[in-house]
C-alpha cells in the first residue's frame, strides 16, 4: 500500500511536471516564437496538436478522448494487478510513466480541444512533441526489452483475465494440465 501511494505521488508529480512545462509553452513559445536551445538542433516551438502521437489522426480529438479513456482504464487494472514484489518495481514505475503520460495529453483534450506539443528535434526534422509524449515513448519501449530480455513469459501470468474471465470450467482444465506438467517434470 505504502509503494502504491508514492507511485500516485510520482504520478501526480509527472502529470503537474507535464502541465506546467505546456503552460510555459503556451505563456511564451504561443506569443513570443520558437527559442533555439542548440541552433540547428533543438529548439522550443510551440504547436497545437489536434492528433495523437506525431500528429496522426488529426482532427480526431473526440476519438481519442474515448480511446484514451478506454486504454487508460485498461491500464489502471492492469497495474492493480501487478504483483507487489521487488521483482516488478520496473513494470509498476513504467506503468506510472505511461499512465502520466496518457493522463498529461488526454488533461489537454479535454480542456483544450488539443495537444500542446513544443519540443522539436530540427537536426533530424523529428516531428514536435512534448514531456508526456516522451513519458509514453521511452517508457513503452523500456517496457518492451525488458518484456524481450528480463521477464519469462509466466511473469506476465498476472495479467490473465484482465482483458476476460475464464469460465470455471476451462480455468479447471487449465490447472489439471499445469499440475500434470509440474509432476512430471519433477
Amino acid at each position: 500500500m505504502k509503494q502504491r501511494l508514492r507511485h500516485l505521488f510520482y504520478f501526480i508529480v509527472l502529470v503537474v511536471i507535464d502541465q506546467i512545462s505546456k503552460y510555459f509553452a503556451r505563456m511564451t513559445l504561443q506569443k513570443n516564437g520558437p527559442v533555439s536551445i542548440i541552433p540547428g538542433v533543438l529548439k522550443l516551438q510551440y504547436h497545437e496538436n489536434t492528433g495523437a502521437v506525431w500528429g496522426i489522426l488529426t482532427d480526431k480529438t473526440e476519438f481519442l478522448t474515448v480511446l484514451t479513456i478506454i486504454l487508460s482504464a485498461l491500464l489502471f487494472a492492469a497495474y492493480f494487478k501487478i504483483p507487489q514484489k521487488r521483482r516488478y518495481l520496473p513494470i509498476q514505475i513504467i506503468w506510472v510513466f505511461i499512465m502520466a503520460g496518457a493522463i498529461g495529453n488526454f488533461i489537454d483534450r479535454i480542456t483544450l480541444k488539443y495537444v500542446v506539443d513544443f519540443i522539436y528535434f530540427e537536426l533530424i526534422n523529428f516531428p514536435i512533441f512534448n514531456l508526456a509524449d516522451s513519458y509514453l515513448t521511452v517508457s513503452s519501449i523500456l517496457l518492451l526489452i525488458l518484456g524481450i530480455f528480463y521477464y519469462k513469459d509466466e511473469d506476465f501470468d498476472f495479467l490473465d483475465g484482465l482483458l476476460k474471465k475464464k469460465g470455471n470450467k476451462e480455468a479447471s482444465q487449465e490447472e489439471e494440465v499445469n499440475e500434470k506438467n509440474d509432476e512430471s517434470n519433477g
